[in-house]
């Protein structure tokens, strides 16, 4: 059994602030007894996404940068393992990326979304590369752990790739708005969980940036697709238990990934 922390953030304009408040995040998370902790999609800046084609540079960070180092750092203090989202510059391009960091402070791998969306208040080709890589698993002390960010979810090669690889627990940083059909975005879930025989985490943003107002909705569906957890949409520190072994249970029940 491995302990989820969900951190459902709002965000501000100020780096460091949206940093501290994540490394909070952590610190209550490890106090609770939790073994992995993830965010929000680019959970240091505002959504810039929403406008189209304006300078976002001074929301970047690099691997080797000051932020991903404090995120190192809190790993390796408190013994927990970290899936911080980030505006990444790397070898010359820049992404939408999730770290893995584990309770050493050592980066397993970076996943960067793969698909990217262009559409109102979405402008995200207007900022981000596509992965290079695709879907990644990374092997962690508790279980085998996918990364899938926000638009990949709506897709089906992203959860199955996730899966195919072995994982039983595949987390999705997102910034699902609350004109969007959550009711949707939650049965969407759900289903790629069944289909997949997967437990699948979504983690949102909330609050009010410019024209959007985000939903909150985290949530939680185990691998027959049943909703085990759903948050509000107020700022909190979620945490829930999942029994990875669930997961290989449903998969020798139900070995549709075999065929």
């Amino acid at each position: 059994m491995m302990k989820l922390a969900m951190a459902q953030m709002r965000m501000g304009v100020s780096v460091p602030e949206n940093l501290q408040k994540s490394l909070r995040f952590m610190e209550q998370a490890k106090a609770s007894g939790a073994d992995l902790i993830f965010f929000p999609e680019v959970q240091l800046s505002p959504f810039f996404p929403q406008y189209e084609k304006r300078d976002a540079s001074m929301w970047l960070t690099e691997r080797v940068g000051p932020e991903i180092r404090a995120f190192q750092a809190a790993c390796r203090r408190q013994g927990i393992c970290s899936s911080p989202n980030v505006y990444l510059l790397q070898n010359g391009k820049r992404y939408d990326a999730s770290l893995m960091i584990d309770p050493r402070g050592e980066i397993l791998g970076i996943s960067q979304m793969v698909h990217i969306a262009q559409a109102k208040y979405f402008y995200e080709q207007d900022y981000y590369a596509p992965s290079e890589s695709g879907f990644r698993v990374y092997d962690t002390s508790f279980g085998k752990i996918g990364i899938v960010i926000c638009f990949d979810r709506h897709l089906p090669d992203g959860i199955r790739s996730c899966a195919k690889q072995g994982a039983e627990l595949v987390i999705i940083p997102t910034a699902n708005i609350m004109s969007e059909p959550m009711e949707l975005f939650e049965w969407e879930i759900r289903v790629q969980a069944f289909q997949n025989t997967v437990f699948v985490a979504m983690c949102n943003r909330v609050g009010q940036e410019g024209a959007l107002t985000f939903a909150g909705q985290s949530l939680l569906a185990g691998p027959n697709g049943e909703l085990l957890y759903q948050a509000g949409a107020e700022e909190q520190l979620i945490l829930v238990d999942v029994p990875l072994e669930s997961a290989a249970a449903a998969r020798t029940a139900r070995p549709w990934l075999s065929l």
